[in-house]
């Protein structure tokens, strides 16, 4: 396969639709999507089938066993998780080719000590909103990264 941009890596996400329109997402932006497991569906081509996924199998995707055999994956890439936890804001992440953005589950984000281990960036939201759909931070990450490795696209 073609090497990506950049990777976006989902820690056990438990929602299928979002990991689905992520993986368009992907699609869309030359991104590889890693999926860290233990994941809350199955993605065997029965159940993506039935998810309606007919694109699923162009989809560049990796599954990693666990936090562990990702982060051995990654290696000194650099790895740029998202969370709501106070932080930068996503505008300042230095966006470089092959980085990779991580995302945690939708009903618990990150784990609070990997956030303390990596650093974190934020996506601002006004109002009482705790977070935004998985799939819409993952989509306002990739077009950030997007528009400064392909700044041609956007002429």
């Amino acid at each position: 396969m073609e090497s990506p941009l950049f990777h976006i890596a989902l820690l056990e996400p438990e929602i299928p639709q979002n990991t689905g329109n992520i993986g368009r997402l992907c699609l869309a932006t030359s991104a590889r999507l890693h999926l860290i497991h233990p994941l809350g569906f199955q993605t065997d081509e029965k159940a993506v089938r039935r998810a309606g996924l007919d694109y699923w199998k162009q989809v560049d995707v990796v599954e990693h066993t666990d936090l562990a055999a990702f982060l051995s994956w990654a290696g000194a890439r650099p790895i740029h998780a998202l969370s709501s936890h106070p932080g930068p804001v996503y505008t300042q992440i230095p966006h470089v080719p092959d980085g990779i953005y991580l995302f945690g589950r939708e009903s618990k984000g990150l784990p609070r000590d990997l956030v303390a281990r990596l650093g974190s960036y934020r996506i601002p939201m006004v109002g009482p909103t705790r977070s935004i759909n998985l799939s819409n931070a993952a989509a306002v990450v990739a077009y950030a990264a997007l528009e400064q490795l392909r700044p041609d696209l956007y002429r």
